[in-house]
């Protein structure tokens, strides 16, 4: 249904220009799909997506058996884009003893007197388990720099908040998440990409609807009024730390089942790609397993 040619548009190429504008957030990768009414094709993408779920569980249940590698999924998104409805939909057919999902908001004052990169360490997945970070140190290269009077009020050393310092810190970014991969963690980034046209349609069913007033903030619609601003430093970031040994994929965000399809195809993907395997039972253990079926067997 979702070919790897359809997975390989939607990554950032290492070393090569990027630009958001040549992903459609309202794009529709499956040529069925858009035969299909918009209520037909929800109807289809979640029977479709039941049977993916079944193959995600599999994929997870091997991953965490063989407890030699970990996964760590990073959503990314201007807000309203659904990073929370993809954890909810994608994750719901796992094993929740394997499934470790953080969030992260404005970082507290210990949090600050460390690096940037100290909070988010703390959270990183055991082997054998699945980590999603909703939003994560990518924040520290595209809000802090929308926003650089947060940087002047933190304890850093003394120096210029150029080009160069935003340089180092993808340098660093970079370097983190080889080390990571080098020791068995599988890291997808994952970039929910929601047009602005979209976003306000989802803020406004937030206003208009009493069941969904409490998602609306007001903080939001602030961050709003920096659009540009924002699309600017994706741009960047996405350019600069997406490597061979862990790309980004750009997501389009405007259909949400057509999101969720996407992410649960890339996660559910990347696990199969390891070499796992069972555990087998070492020989001096297979007599001793013999045993114990015997008596059972003779209750």
């Amino acid at each position: 249904m979702i070919s790897d040619k359809i997975i390989a548009k939607c990554q950032v190429r290492p070393g090569r220009k990027f630009s958001l504008e040549d992903h459609d957030p309202d794009w529709i990768p499956v040529d069925e799909f858009r035969e299909l009414s918009s209520a037909d094709a929800k109807e289809k993408a979640k029977a479709i997506m039941a049977e993916k779920l079944e193959e995600l569980a599999e994929a997870q249940e091997l991953l965490y058996a063989d407890d030699r590698y970990a996964v760590l999924m990073i959503l990314q998104a201007m807000d309203a884009a659904g990073k929370d409805s993809t954890i909810k939909h994608v994750m719901s057919g796992v094993n929740p003893q394997g499934c470790q999902v953080f969030s992260f908001k404005r970082p507290s004052a210990e949090e600050l007197d460390h690096n940037f990169l100290w909070r988010c360490m703390q959270r990183l997945p055991e082997r054998g388990r699945i980590g999603i970070f909703n939003r994560s140190y990518y924040e520290d290269v595209l809000v802090v720099k929308v926003h650089p009077e947060i940087l002047a009020a933190q304890p850093l050393p003394d120096g210029k908040i150029d080009k160069a310092f935003w340089q180092e810190r993808y340098e660093d970014i970079n370097a983190f998440e080889r080390h990571l991969v080098r020791n068995g963690t599988v890291i997808l980034k994952l970039f929910l990409h929601v047009s602005k046209a979209e976003q306000k349609r989802r803020f406004l069913e937030r206003l208009e609807r009493p069941d969904k007033n409490w998602k609306f903030s007001l903080a939001d619609l602030a961050e709003r009024a920096y659009w540009d601003d924002y699309q600017d430093a994706y741009e960047q970031a996405l350019e600069a730390t997406s490597t061979e040994w862990a790309p980004w994929h750009v997501i389009p965000a405007d259909h949400k089942w057509m999101m969720r399809l996407l992410v649960a195809e890339i996660l559910t993907n990347a696990i199969r790609s390891l070499d796992l395997a069972y555990p087998q039972p070492a020989p001096e253990d297979e007599a001793a397993l013999a045993e114990a079926r015997a008596k059972l067997l003779g209750e």
